[in-house]
């Protein structure tokens, strides 16, 4: 397994920030991590996305990490989502019980229609978005 240093980029999009992750989240992506963090957050108080998709190793560093970036949002009210989990790293989430204060998406365009909110269906009805 080759390690590759945590490069984070951020994207806004209408009513959501995404930070996207490629690598590994461990000690040394502290500084990446919260530097996305705090420029996904510039633009007030719309909710922050971390897309997972390309990240590679998490361990428990980087838990404690995303810890505290979970704690930043909650201290601010904004709404911390994922999306593009593994299925090993969702059950870290459901194990370490991140995933009781952080909205799990299987995808980014999943994680837009609940920040979107509810939707009307071809009667009328309206049909919410779905979190996992």
């Amino acid at each position: 397994m080759t390690y590759q240093q945590l490069e984070a980029e951020v994207r806004h999009r209408p009513g959501l920030s995404v930070v996207e992750l490629r690598g590994d989240i461990d000690a040394f992506g502290e500084e990446a991590l919260n530097s996305a963090y705090s420029a996904a957050t510039v633009n007030g108080t719309d909710p922050v996305l971390l897309n997972f998709t390309e990240a590679g190793f998490i361990n428990s560093t980087g838990i404690a990490l995303i810890v505290g970036l979970l704690a930043r949002a909650r201290k601010e009210g904004r709404r911390l989502l994922t999306c593009g989990l593994t299925d090993h790293y969702q059950q870290i989430f459901e194990i370490t019980r991140l995933s009781d204060f952080m909205s799990i998406f299987p995808g980014e365009e999943d994680a837009v229609a609940d920040v979107a909110g509810p939707a009307l269906d071809a009667s009328g009805e309206v049909t919410p978005g779905e979190a996992q």
